[in-house]
């Protein structure tokens, strides 16, 4: 069964970053994740743009709105 990390236009959440990861699961796409850690205490990787993910850094709060993408806050 195929999982997608890709963050969906509908989602709204908003959390702390705990972890950075990078990954070529195809040899040929980098993909950038970051780990999320949620208010409720679950915790989600997700995927997002290189850009993001340079400036993020652990500990840093990351909010999700419906119809955007996610941002540092």
């Amino acid at each position: 069964m195929f999982w997608s990390r890709r963050v969906r236009k509908n989602e709204a959440w908003e959390g702390v970053v705990t972890a950075k990861s990078r990954n070529m699961p195809d040899g040929s796409n980098l993909y950038h994740y970051v780990e999320i850690a949620l208010p409720d205490g679950k915790a989600r990787k997700i995927r997002v743009k290189g850009s993001l993910w340079d400036s993020l850094r652990p500990g840093d709060k990351v909010v999700k709105r419906t119809g955007s993408e996610p941002v540092r806050k």
